[in-house]
C-alpha cells in the first residue's frame, strides 16, 4: 500500500515509472521488443516506447497541449521507426528532467497517467506483471476516480477508501474494485464486457459507457 500523506512530486512519479519501463524494456530480447501490445492495438512494445519518447518531445516543443489524436500518435510512432531501441530509450531519458520540470510547473497529471498506463501495457504484453502497489498506481487511481462524474449515485470501494460519486440522491450503484484495476479500467484497458463483469451491487448498465477516459477496449485484456 502506498504511504499516507500528500505523496511525491508528479515529476518523481513520472521519473520512477520511466525508470521501471527503461529497465524492463532493456531486459527484453529482440522478439519481446517486437511483441504486440493488446492494450494498444497495432503497436509493438517498441512502438509504445516510441510514443512515450515522442510525447516528451512534443510537449517540450509546444506541439502538444492535450491528449494526442490518433493521427498524432501514428506520427509519433513513425518518427522513431527504424532507429535502434537503445537510442530511443536514451532520447526519452535525456528529455526526462526537462519534462519533469514542466510536469511540476503545470501539474500535468495526464503525462504521469500516460507513462503509468503504458508501463502496465508493456508488462502485460511480455508477461512481466509487477509494480501494481506503488505510489503512481495509488495516487493515479485516486485522481482518476475523483474525476469520474457519473449521472447516477455511484459508490466505488477500493482497498483504503470509498468514493461517493455522481448524484447525491437516488438508489446507489456500488462497485468493489482495487486501485490497480481502477487505474486500468479508467484508462480504457478493459472491454465493456469486462466492465460489466466487475463486482457490482446493483445494475451497472447506466454507468458502463461512462467509466473509461479512453475506450473501453475493443477486446478483453487479461493481465
Amino acid at each position: 500500500m502506498a504511504p499516507p500523506g500528500p505523496g511525491p512530486a508528479l515529476s518523481e512519479l513520472y521519473g520512477r515509472a520511466q525508470a521501471r519501463v527503461v529497465a524492463l524494456v532493456t531486459s527484453l530480447d529482440a522478439e519481446q521488443v517486437e511483441a504486440p501490445v493488446p492494450a494498444c492495438p497495432g503497436w509493438s512494445v517498441r512502438d509504445v516506447v516510441a510514443h512515450m519518447t515522442a510525447v516528451s518531445e512534443d510537449v517540450l516543443d509546444g506541439r502538444l497541449s492535450g491528449p494526442p489524436t490518433e493521427e498524432q500518435t501514428g506520427a509519433q510512432v513513425a518518427r522513431f521507426r527504424g532507429r535502434p531501441l537503445p537510442e530511443v530509450l536514451a532520447r526519452w531519458e535525456e528529455l526526462g528532467p526537462r519534462l519533469g520540470e514542466a510536469i511540476d510547473a503545470f501539474a500535468v497529471w495526464p503525462a504521469v497517467l500516460d507513462v503509468a498506463t503504458h508501463e502496465h501495457d508493456i508488462r502485460g504484453a511480455v508477461g512481466r506483471p509487477g509494480a501494481r502497489d506503488n505510489e503512481v498506481v495509488w495516487l493515479g487511481s485516486d485522481r482518476l476516480l475523483t474525476w469520474l462524474r457519473p449521472r447516477v449515485v455511484l459508490r466505488v470501494v477500493v482497498e483504503d477508501e470509498t468514493y461517493g460519486l455522481g448524484l447525491e440522491e437516488g438508489e446507489p450503484i456500488e462497485l468493489r474494485t482495487g486501485r490497480f484495476e481502477a487505474l486500468r479500467w479508467r484508462m480504457g484497458r478493459r472491454s465493456r464486457a469486462q466492465l460489466a463483469g466487475l463486482d457490482w451491487i446493483g445494475d451497472p448498465s447506466p454507468v458502463l459507457d461512462h467509466l473509461s477516459v479512453f475506450g473501453p477496449s475493443p477486446v478483453d485484456i487479461t493481465e
